[in-house]
């Protein structure tokens, strides 16, 4: 019964945030649910359980929501996000718009920047790149989330992605483990996820569906003088720059780090674009702005969390932990990927259904590389990118910020997201086990 808790609680999370219902209250309904099949008091299980794991993750996150958002909003307001973007669709042309989006998404996650900052950043550039290619803005939180969810996350040898280093606690690799699976899921991911998005595109246009102006970003003058594109550069460039040297050299701490990287970028932009900003009066509605739309983002990732902490804190939960053991006729790098999915999945966050299911079975897994003879190394790698499927679903907590940044639902834009961060990772993941299963790695 707990285990069915947890699958039918799942499932009402994910239909009803799907209808777009708030997930603020959706969240702790669905965990309500868990509880109650688990077998844990209701009381306790959303004073405690539910509120202790929503709140953990606010205090862990919040700084970074908050000046992500921040330094998006400046972005925006001083046209930097525009002069890159413009510079970017110059250099790659119309045509090309959606993968300078991803391709651009991927290189700053692959920089070291925490996926939720990427997007707060990449919206109003994403924004500049569509509106001169005349696409959809329904199509922008695939592309974002097809750069900074998938790939530069899971996949990239050498990612600090949490992702990809988790890993390297339970097997005694690096993150460059199985360079050549990592490399030729990166560029399965990456392709497949452009060219949907480009077919999608052209169906869209083909219907009379393009460009419209979103509501939540400064209206564009289209005379309006921008600054040059290499000095909007140079503030994102150094939150990257920064966060990897002061990471690896000082902290080894990704929240100090980006606390600081951002409090920088925040810096540069305005000592070199204050006079775009206007009155100080339109300095204060710009922060105020950044700030109070970091609050829904975060607190509605942090109820998806809440119901990740619930849903391990019934005994159906180790049930569901154990799908890798005893799997005796499953090949392992299957029997991995399938229970990492799934952990991923029930728990919507990549990195939770990663820690969870390697700390559960280190042992057995080191165990059947032992016995079969295949590297450890493809181990990492099928569990990273592994860990990168179903963690997307509807109730993702990633998903939602996305969403709740670009002004759009699921019923917009979270089919796109599904093939880009579900079913194409999947099929990465497929061929990830083959080749691990044959000696490449």
């Amino acid at each position: 019964m707990s285990l069915f808790g947890i699958i039918l609680g799942l499932v009402v999370l994910v239909i009803l945030t799907y209808r777009n219902m708030s997930i603020l209250w959706v969240a702790p309904v669905a965990a309500m649910v868990v509880a109650i099949l688990g077998g844990l008091n209701l009381l306790d299980g959303y004073l405690t359980n539910y509120m202790t794991g929503m709140g953990n993750y606010v205090k862990s996150w919040f700084p970074i929501f908050v000046l992500g958002a921040i330094f998006g909003k400046l972005m925006d307001v001083t046209g930097a996000a525009r002069a890159i973007g413009k510079w970017l669709s110059g250099l790659m042309g119309p045509k090309l718009a959606i993968a300078a989006v991803v391709i651009t998404c991927g290189l700053l996650t692959y920089g070291g920047i925490s996926l939720f900052v990427v997007v707060f950043v990449m919206y109003p550039l994403g924004i500049e790149l569509f509106r001169e290619a005349n696409i959809s803005r329904r199509l922008l939180p695939g592309a974002i989330a097809a750069g900074a969810f998938t790939f530069s996350m899971t996949a990239m040898p050498g990612s600090p992605q949490l992702t990809n280093i988790i890993p390297t606690q339970y097997f005694g690799t690096d993150a460059m483990a199985a360079p050549i699976i990592g490399s030729v899921c990166a560029i399965i991911m990456a392709g497949m996820s452009i060219a949907w998005l480009q077919y999608r595109a052209k169906k869209f246009a083909a219907k009379g569906e393009v460009f419209t102006e979103p509501t939540n970003l400064k209206a564009v003058d289209p005379n309006e003088t921008l600054p040059h594109w290499a000095l909007a550069l140079i503030p994102p460039i150094t939150i990257i720059v920064l966060y990897n040297v002061i990471d690896r050299l000082v902290f080894h701490n990704t929240t100090k780090s980006l606390v600081i990287g951002l409090l920088v970028g925040i810096i540069l932009l305005l000592i070199f674009f204050f006079k775009r900003i206007g009155t100080f009066t339109n300095f204060v509605e710009t922060i105020n702005g950044g700030a109070h739309g970091s609050m829904a983002a975060i607190l509605n990732t942090a109820a998806g969390v809440g119901f990740g902490a619930v849903v391990q804190a019934v005994p159906g939960f180790q049930t569901l932990a154990g799908v890798m053991t005893g799997s005796t006729g499953i090949p392992p790098l299957l029997a991995e990927a399938i229970g990492i999915n799934v952990l991923a999945g029930a728990t919507g966050s990549s990195s939770g259904g990663l820690s969870i299911g390697l700390a559960a079975l280190q042992e057995q897994l080191l165990a059947a590389s032992a016995a079969s003879g295949i590297s450890v190394q493809a181990f990492h790698r099928v569990a990273s990118i592994a860990a990168g499927g179903l963690d997307s679903l509807p109730q993702c907590g990633a998903v939602i910020t996305l969403l709740a940044v670009c002004g759009l639902t699921n019923k917009d834009s979270y089919a796109d997201i599904g093939m880009c961060c579900c079913v194409f990772p999947i099929f990465a993941c497929i061929v990830a086990i083959i080749l691990g299963s044959i000696g490449i790695v």
